[in-house]
């Protein structure tokens, strides 16, 4: 038995020793196995970024309530004295003032100018009230002040401006027909709402013609548990009838329809680069027998069996198939991780969003370059195994 695994052990160390002898052939299969790692991984790496934008926003102690049936914001319709209704419900936390913790909302879709490509892109303007803030965690502002009520005034998302032109502190922005200045910036510890401009609802109501409508409410909970109590007290009132979820709940959904889409183009187009990475090896590890034919023969001649010549052969592949991964998830963190961008949420209007790259992603990368690597060694290995010694020493 040791004399087997001393046999594996030398033919794996020739072969390894071997591979500056192939340099070119051994290069482009480590550079096409790290481009379809790299892929992959910046795939995975937006699709985890996109994700944690929208579910760090999310509560369980927070009620979002939208018209029934309605999928998003944008076609929610609420009415005022459904407002008070949901104000006057079951489980809704006060304020120190005692006052019901309950933000009627407006969204609406307004434009705004792309740093990176000059170009228009759908923004989300949402109108809030003096409960706004209050009902959403980790919300600060970072430079300048809050909106005044009844102003033109508004406030933006920090991830907004890095993507965005001219929503700069003191900056005057249009909007249809009326004019708006910036007068503060604020942050959200990087969630979705960082993608949003806010101003005084009355405001928004009057200037877009959207007098007593609303679109969402969103509602802090005396606890989590409150919600069902919350879900019972709108589907037994004839006169609600809406869909109430939990923040982390709706935003769950939210992010799931453009998530899954990004993941359905990464994994195809990784696996199809993949393809091409396998042919390479293949060639690289035929190349790789054909030439150490003599090598083989001789070993196998003075007493080696083939299943040394099947390991070290395919640990080679495997090798650098690894290598290949580990250069291109190298890349990937290095090219990709923060690196910030926006795409279209559900509701019509871009999300700003930084990519992530998480051990866990880094390890499916990984299992693809090795998966390639075995796929790509198997067949060479096994005709290093089976090769004929008089042939072998033919060359």
């Amino acid at each position: 038995m040791r004399a087997h695994l001393l046999q594996i052990l030398a033919v794996t160390l020739i072969n390894i020793r071997s591979i500056p002898q192939r340099f070119w052939l051994s290069l482009s299969t480590v550079v096409a196995v790290a481009l379809v790692v790299m892929v992959l991984l910046s795939f995975l790496a937006m699709v985890t970024g996109f994700q944690r934008t929208l579910t760090s926003a999310g509560a369980d102690d927070v009620a979002v309530l939208l018209r029934g049936g309605a999928q998003s914001e944008v076609n929610s319709v609420i009415r005022r004295e459904q407002v008070r209704l949901i104000e006057d419900g079951p489980g809704i936390a006060r304020s120190a003032e005692d006052r019901p913790l309950v933000s009627a909302e407006l969204y609406l879709v307004v434009d705004g100018i792309k740093r990176s490509t000059q170009t228009k892109a759908n923004l989300p303007l949402r109108g809030i009230g003096r409960e706004g803030a209050a009902v959403r965690k980790d919300i600060e502002l970072v430079a300048g002040r809050m909106f005044a009520p009844g102003a033109n005034e508004i406030v933006v998302g920090k991830s907004l401006i890095d993507q965005f032109q001219g929503f700069e502190l003191g900056n005057t922005v249009k909007f249809g027909t009326s004019r708006w200045t910036v007068v503060g910036v604020f942050g959200a510890d990087g969630s979705v709402f960082e993608s949003e401009i806010w101003a005084d609802l009355p405001v928004v109501q009057s200037l877009f013609k959207r007098n007593n409508v609303f679109q969402t409410v969103r509602a802090r909970l005396a606890s989590p548990t409150a919600l069902a109590e919350l879900k019972r007290y709108s589907d037994t009132d004839p006169r609600l009838k809406l869909d109430v979820k939990s923040e982390k709940e709706y935003f769950a959904d939210q992010s799931s329809q453009t998530s899954d889409l990004i993941q359905n183009l990464g994994w195809p187009l990784a696996i199809a680069m993949a393809i091409g990475a396998l042919a390479g090896a293949l060639n690289t590890m035929y190349s790789s027998v054909a030439a150490r034919s003599v090598e083989i023969a001789t070993l196998r001649a003075i007493g080696f069996g083939g299943f040394p010549a099947f390991v070290g052969t395919l640990t080679e592949s495997l090798l650098l198939a690894g290598i290949g991964g580990i250069l291109g998830a190298i890349a990937t963190f290095l090219v990709f991780d923060g690196f910030t961008a926006s795409t279209l949420g559900s509701g019509f209007t871009q999300v700003v969003f930084r990519f992530e790259l998480t051990p866990l992603l880094i390890g499916q990368g990984l299992a693809l370059a090795l998966i390639v690597g075995l796929m790509g060694g198997l067949l060479p290995a096994i005709r290093a195994a089976r090769m004929p010694i008089v042939r072998g020493l033919q060359g």
